[in-house]
């Protein structure tokens, strides 16, 4: 049976913690200090390091994880996982889609999936743990009810990412590296203020962060019912881009419209 705690981190990251009760693993350290002060909490040993993209408070963690804790458990050196695409500090394993990632401690099983648009190279870890179920861990692709800023790819390249991980089972976890829903929230009532699902959300959000609470993981059945950007073909998406004066968003192309949807919350306030 494993767990997945976060670990929160700098104003609003996520740094999850997958363990067995002895051993963990890290996805997304951007910072050592919040890890190293968790693992002493929690009596748990590293047991790897697993980063989706190069951002640095994805991976800037790294160098003095691998200071406190140069093996794992094994004694074997620290495996420090990252996409085979991007620079990645210290990586001992280039993965990308369709690799299979093997840990020994936890002992779990994760596949890779492509899913550039936030970054280039922006790779997602999806799997089946034990006790818990499906599970991905996004980085910063996909959000509680938002997606990534497209910093280095289009958006035909997220609208593809995201059409990926809306494929994924509706039961998945989803595991994003940020606390972005309430502004992500305000932003979907806008696009579609008649989405039951999504008020209804947005009550849940207020209440879970009120009692300071985080409101990830969700599911991809949950996003696909209240994330405009895993719903940018819905009609009622398109009409609220064309209301904005966006030319041809009922008609036009799928990526268009997406950019369209995406430079809209760039400049939401």
């Amino acid at each position: 049976m494993l767990r997945v705690e976060p670990i929160p981190a700098f104003q609003d990251n996520y740094i999850w913690a997958i363990d067995d009760g002895h051993a963990a693993a890290v996805v997304d350290p951007g910072d050592a200090a919040p890890v190293l002060a968790y693992l002493a909490r929690t009596g748990l040993v590293l047991g790897a390091i697993v980063i989706t993209h190069h951002h640095g408070d994805h991976q800037g963690g790294v160098a003095d994880l691998l200071a406190a804790y140069p093996a794992g458990p094994d004694g074997e050196p620290m495996p420090v996982i990252g996409p085979a695409a991007e620079r990645i500090g210290h990586r001992t394993r280039a993965v990308r889609e369709g690799d299979e990632v093997e840990l020994k401690a936890p002992a779990l099983r994760l596949r890779v999936l492509d899913v550039p648009g936030h970054t280039a190279g922006h790779i997602a870890y999806t799997g089946e743990l034990p006790g818990i179920g499906p599970v991905v861990f996004c980085g910063d692709t996909m959000f509680a009810s938002g997606c990534g800023r497209l910093f280095e790819g289009t958006p035909a390249q997220m609208l593809a990412s995201l059409d990926k991980l809306a494929a994924l089972p509706d039961a998945t976890r989803v595991y994003c590296a940020h606390e972005y829903t309430r502004s992500n929230v305000r932003f979907a009532r806008a696009v579609e203020p008649d989405n039951a699902a999504l008020a209804a959300w947005d009550e849940r959000v207020e209440a879970l962060r009120a009692a300071g609470e985080p409101t990830v993981p969700t599911t991809v059945g949950h996003e696909r019912a209240v994330n405009p950007f895993l719903r940018s073909r819905e009609p009622s998406v398109r009409r609220a881009l064309a209301a904005q004066g966006v030319q041809g968003a009922q008609a036009g192309d799928d990526a268009a419209a997406f950019g369209a949807l995406r430079a809209w919350k760039d400049g939401f306030r």
